[in-house]
């Protein structure tokens, strides 16, 4: 299994009326997370694109459980529990500065290649830096 920590702050503009984050901003929040797990691994988008790999999303839950408010300190926890193949599954855990379970959340992505457009398996390079996590 593999897992990254990274920390977000809610900005004002992400909040509604009430202080609480707004619901669709979740999902900007996993985007922030994945990009940064994946950087930890010394990967990007940008390096997946270059070698003619997109990765777009096929599918997204969330449950909200509390909210998340102005000017906190959000923990984004990104799960890999398997290692990936054609479809990569990301579980989000985010937790606020009192370290409490706020928010539950999974993505799916594929691999695709982009030049026949059709779902790929993982650069070898990617897998062979994921491979530990999971012997």
């Amino acid at each position: 299994m593999f897992v990254h920590d990274t920390k977000i702050r809610v900005r004002y503009g992400e909040t509604d009326q009430m202080g609480y984050m707004y619901y669709g901003n979740y999902a900007e929040f996993y985007e922030v997370g994945r990009v940064e797990m994946l950087r930890s691994l010394g990967m990007t988008y940008r390096s997946m694109e270059e070698a003619g790999i997109m990765m777009p999303v096929l599918e997204m839950r969330c449950k909200y459980i509390k909210p998340a408010r102005y000017d906190e300190e959000i923990t984004v926890r990104v799960i890999l529990d398997k290692l990936p193949g054609v479809r990569i599954r990301f579980i989000y855990e985010l937790y606020n500065e009192e370290n409490d379970l706020i928010h539950e959340g999974e993505t799916t992505l594929a691999f695709v290649d982009m030049k026949r457009n059709r779902p790929c398996m993982p650069p070898e390079d990617f897998q062979d830096r994921l491979r530990p996590f999971f012997e």
